[in-house]
């Protein structure tokens, strides 16, 4: 596979105001338009209308905090992992409150994905976008109050014009989704954000509510400040995602290490790979297996990212590779795997990244192949950036390789990172499940540091491995590399461990190499020669172990495949979602169909205490499943 991997924008964010044409007030807001409709179905019991709206009998988390919080009308941010629920936090007041929920979010795509899960639990929601035909009837609707949710982006929020349309109704709360696009510090910054505030100032009693699943402490703090949220406003729900099961390994293979994935993780999956030529050269092989794999990135046709965007996300088993211009706006729940072909950027795009695996709350796994050339070329990148973020960014990086080189738990380094004091084992990542064995390597690390520094640090590591090992070839006799005090100085025992140390030694940034592949001395190289620093290596055996000690995974039993009845509820509810035009999993949950199979419910009343049944679905689809289960 190539290596030329150059770095992919985020995502591309839609110019979703293109081709707005703004009309006067008196087009907006006819004098005869009708007055605000209540929604006198919904309970005024929060817990009563969660089960109402949602089919939940209770709330996950901190989502009660918040809820209470905007029901009270005050303004919070909301750090919650992805997963948890957070859309949940705004559409559940968005039903229970006089007016609309305007909900400020970066992608056409998220918008509407939203939208039909939206509608689909009998909320009334719309989206104002580029790419929308129904604007009138959308306005019309938000005019007379008969909207609980409308998505905009926030090009069209921060429009004069907007707020002058939002003057003329009835807002409930503004609802900042993707809140650390905000923050300078955040790693998906985006200036447009920073134009909300004037507009919610403006409705100074409108409550506002920003959500974010990746936000350190100084991210929240410049979220807190550029939103206008008082510091007693937030709360942290945690990091932690204890449904995916972490695992890192060198990359030596990354072709079979992939189809291996792919054969231990038979539901949906997404590929993450760092250029649009390895998108395409890895869909392709790996599709060649024989089950559906496509490819996504920003080079692609629109018409091709839109027709492979929508058969991924109503898709039961299809792999997406793609580059991190995809995913943001995808909330599809039911992602077994996620897995990188190689490093990601900073921790904080790896755990939004992975975040999209398992937001059903059933078992995922996500897989991180790397290698040293990964940490090269992105510390040459920092030599690209402005002097004011290269500290920062060097940080980031830095953070990134204590987590791939850890032989500790992976997740406590996550948590950690995040601001948490987690417990030094999670149980549910591949050090934990098989600990690796590590070992003191400093004066190995001499060693090989010394060689770089007397072959005149311009040599690859398999020239340098050739020289500490005594190999004599024609190329070491040449620069008289034999005549050196370091050559032959590693015994066949440790040799080895050399190339792993050389792998660790680049993530750490004690050896930098060139474009040519030369490795030259840096960070704290000098330290380690005289002594002032240690090193220690997981031993390479770690990696055979990493391969076979994964096996099946939990996410790929889940699901009672091969029971007739969970096969044949999957089967209704595939026909039932290809007639309203959705993905599957907006009809139903894995989840839940898993315990409509366990219990088998005979009325009307006990498919709708099932969890994730609420009053519009079990009035939509209940009098077909139940139909079905009584044949069973």
């Amino acid at each position: 596979m190539a290596q030329d991997w150059p770095e992919e924008p985020d995502y591309p964010f839609e110019d979703d105001f293109a081709g707005y044409e703004p009309v006067g007030p008196e087009d907006l807001y006819p004098a005869d338009a009708p007055a605000f409709e209540p929604r006198p179905d919904v309970p005024a019991d929060p817990v009563d209308a969660l089960h109402a709206v949602f089919g939940f009998n209770a709330f996950r988390g901190v989502q009660d905090q918040v809820v209470a919080r905007v029901l009270d009308r005050r303004s919070t941010l909301a750090v919650m992992p992805t997963g948890a629920g957070k859309s949940l936090t705004y559409q559940l007041p968005a039903v229970m409150l006089e007016g609309t929920c305007v909900v400020v979010s970066p992608l056409i795509a998220l918008m509407h994905d939203q939208l039909r899960s939206a509608r689909a639990n009998g909320i009334r929601a719309a989206t104002l976008t580029s790419v929308d035909t129904d604007r009138e009837a959308t306005l019309a609707k938000f005019r007379a109050g008969a909207l609980d949710l409308l998505y905009v982006a926030p090009e069209r929020a921060s429009q004069p014009h907007f707020r002058e349309l939002l003057s003329r109704a009835r807002i409930s709360l503004f609802a900042i989704d993707e809140a650390h696009c905000v923050s300078e510090w955040g790693h998906d910054f985006r200036p447009d954000y920073r134009l909300l505030r004037p507009l919610m100032d403006a409705f100074a009693e409108v409550p506002r509510l920003a959500l974010t699943a990746t936000a350190d402490r100084h991210t929240r703090a410049d979220i807190l400040e550029q939103l206008g949220i008082p510091a007693d406003g937030l709360i942290v729900a945690g990091f932690d995602r204890p449904n995916i099961r972490y695992a890192i390994t060198p990359r030596d293979n990354p072709l079979r290490q992939l189809k291996q994935i792919m054969a231990e993780n038979p539901g949906p999956g997404i590929v993450y790979a760092p250029t649009r030529a390895q998108v395409e050269r890895l869909a392709e092989q790996l599709g060649a297996q024989g089950r559906r794999v496509l490819p996504y990135h920003a080079g692609l046709a629109a018409d091709v990212r839109a027709a492979n965007q929508a058969a991924f996300v109503a898709s039961e088993d299809m792999v997406m590779v793609a580059t991190v211009a995809f995913g943001m706006g995808i909330d599809k729940p039911d992602v077994r795997f996620v897995a990188h072909a190689a490093l990601p950027k900073s921790i904080e795009g790896y755990y939004q990244e992975t975040g999209r695996a398992g937001r059903d709350g059933d078992p995922s796994v996500a897989v991180l192949l790397w290698g040293a050339d990964d940490f090269v070329r992105a510390r040459q990148r920092l030599g690209e950036l402005d002097e004011s973020r290269i500290v920062g960014e060097r940080a980031r990086l830095d953070a990134l390789a204590g987590l791939v080189e850890t032989a500790g738990c992976r997740r406590a380094v996550l948590l950690r990172h995040f601001g948490e004091d987690p417990p030094a084992s999670c149980g549910n990542c591949d050090n934990c499940l098989s600990p690796p064995s590590s070992t003191d390597a400093t004066e190995l690390a001499r060693k090989l540091l010394s060689a770089v520094y007397r072959t005149g640090q311009s040599y690859g590591f398999g020239h340098l491995e050739k020289v500490l090992t005594g190999v004599s070839d024609e190329r070491v006799l040449q620069r008289g590399h034999d005549q050196l005090s370091v050559f032959g100085i590693v015994t066949a025992e440790d040799a080895p461990l050399l190339r792993a140390l050389s792998r660790a030694l680049q993530a750490r940034g004690s050896l930098i190499a060139n474009e040519h592949g030369g490795l030259a001395l840096g960070g704290d190289a000098r330290a380690i020669l005289k002594g002032e620093a240690s090193v220690d290596v997981i031993l390479p055996a770690k990696v055979e172990r990493g391969r076979g000690r994964r096996g099946r995974s939990d996410g790929a039993a889940l699901n009672p495949v091969g029971d007739p009845l969970f096969d044949a509820l999957r089967a209704l509810r595939r026909d039932l979602a290809q007639e309203v035009g959705v993905p599957p999993y907006v009809v139903f949950h894995d989840s839940v169909l898993r315990e409509m199979a366990a219990i088998r419910p005979a009325s009307r009343a006990e498919l709708g205490a099932i969890g994730g049944v609420g009053q519009r679905k079990l009035d939509a689809y209940g009098e077909a499943f139940l139909s079905v289960i009584r044949q069973y």
